[in-house]
């Protein structure tokens, strides 16, 4: 067997082939895990609906203002589903909210990963030069 049969990778030097899996495999499963991460939790929480539906009815309990005009009815009805839109609304920003607030957290916790495991090799080798200078 010559040497071009060989797949690329048996032909590499094993070190550049961790640097290859080091700088440019995990970083971009890293990334990739992020995105789908990110994704999750937009549905999770549903915050493209819950923005589209912001002043729907809590529910969908709302009271139908009946045949005639009737002022007690109509402002009861009125009322009630005014009521309802607001319930619906509040409840549905406070979960945006919190949808937004994971999202964010979950954005810096990528991030830091992903820097932690770009800058790890440097952060190794500083242990070690440290290391070895305390037991000096």
């Amino acid at each position: 067997m010559n040497k071009m049969d060989q797949p690329i990778a048996k032909r590499q030097n094993v070190y550049i082939q961790g640097l290859i899996w080091q700088f440019r495999d995990v970083p971009k499963n890293i990334l990739k895990a992020w995105r789908n991460f990110l994704g999750f939790n937009l549905q999770y929480f549903s915050i493209p609906l819950l923005l589209k539906t912001l002043f729907s009815y809590w529910r969908n309990y709302q009271m139908s203002y009946g045949r005639g005009f009737d002022f007690k009815r109509y402002f009861e009805a009125f009322t009630l589903n005014i009521m309802s839109r607001v319930l619906g609304a509040v409840i549905r920003l406070i979960l945006m909210s919190i949808g937004i607030i994971v999202e964010v957290f979950i954005f810096f916790a990528g991030l830091i990963v992903f820097l932690f495991w770009i800058f790890l090799p440097v952060i190794l080798i500083v242990g070690l030069i440290f290391g070895l200078q305390l037991l000096i």
